[in-house]
């Protein structure tokens, strides 16, 4: 199973989704959109390629503020704040802002390793956060493309096709391959992807 990730597409009214993306996503099975979508025609535009699951992020802060703040896309089915998937034997987590108990920043590259955590303490603070054991977390908000494994959890963040903290015109995307008992992910630099 091919699946397309992106997140923080953030386009403004009347703009469009990069037809980078929409060459980078031909052929996949599914997409999903870690958060920061800004407009719900993001998700009906790449819901022509391939069906689309989201993560929202609760606007004016971190998920855990109390209301009265709403959650980006409020409405629209394939957006919830948190989305558990079961694809090819894994368990993908999909949220936007991922905040951990006992980290105090966002998990861009090579915060994880930082906080040098003991053994299965991970996986147990993600169980926590999803309800459920994950192997796979997709998440957005930083901007900053990642993919690392720590305790036998592959964590990706697509990065930003629309901002990119590099300040390029295109960001990046990737493409997740699932099979039963086995992961690949590659990024895509959409600057240079032909």
């Amino acid at each position: 199973m091919r699946i397309g990730l992106v997140s923080d597409t953030r386009v403004l009214r009347g703009e469009e989704v990069p037809e980078e993306v929409i060459l980078a996503f031909q052929g996949v099975d599914m997409i999903l959109h870690a958060g920061g979508i800004s407009t719900s025609a993001v998700l009906d535009r790449l819901e022509h390629i391939a069906p689309v699951k989201a993560a929202g992020r609760m606007e004016g802060g971190q998920a855990e503020a109390p209301q009265p703040y709403a959650l980006e896309n409020a409405g629209d089915h394939r957006v919830a704040l948190q989305q558990v998937l079961e694809l090819e034997g894994h368990t993908i987590g999909l949220v936007n802002e991922l905040w951990l108990p006992g980290f105090n920043d966002e998990l861009m590259p090579g915060v994880i390793e930082a906080h040098h955590l003991p053994d299965q303490a991970l996986p147990k603070l993600l169980e926590e956060y999803f309800g459920t054991e994950v192997d796979i977390v997709v998440l957005g908000r930083t901007l900053y493309a990642m993919v690392e494994e720590h305790q036998g959890i592959l964590f990706i963040n697509p990065g930003s096709p629309t901002l990119p903290k590099n300040l390029v015109k295109l960001g990046s995307v990737a493409i997740l391959e699932l099979t039963p008992g086995r992961r690949d992910v590659r990024l895509i630099d959409l600057a240079t992807a032909s």
